[in-house]
């Protein structure tokens, strides 16, 4: 992946926090173990105890 896309490729939320888009965790190719919002592979690789619903916010979304 060149360069990331304001708006392709992620977004800013309404909290300010980096939110990857599904279309780059999809050009990324595998599950990177973070639950991040858009994960298109079913957070296949999050630790059972990380994934929830309810998570605390991190600054990027991986």
């Amino acid at each position: 992946m060149e360069s990331l896309i304001e708006g392709v490729h992620y977004y800013i939320n309404e909290d300010g926090y980096v939110v990857l888009t599904e279309k780059y965790h999809l050009e990324r190719g595998y599950c990177c173990g973070n639950a991040c919002k858009h994960c298109p592979f079913d957070h296949i690789s999050v630790p059972e105890s990380d994934n929830s619903e309810e998570q605390s916010p991190v600054k990027k979304d991986s």
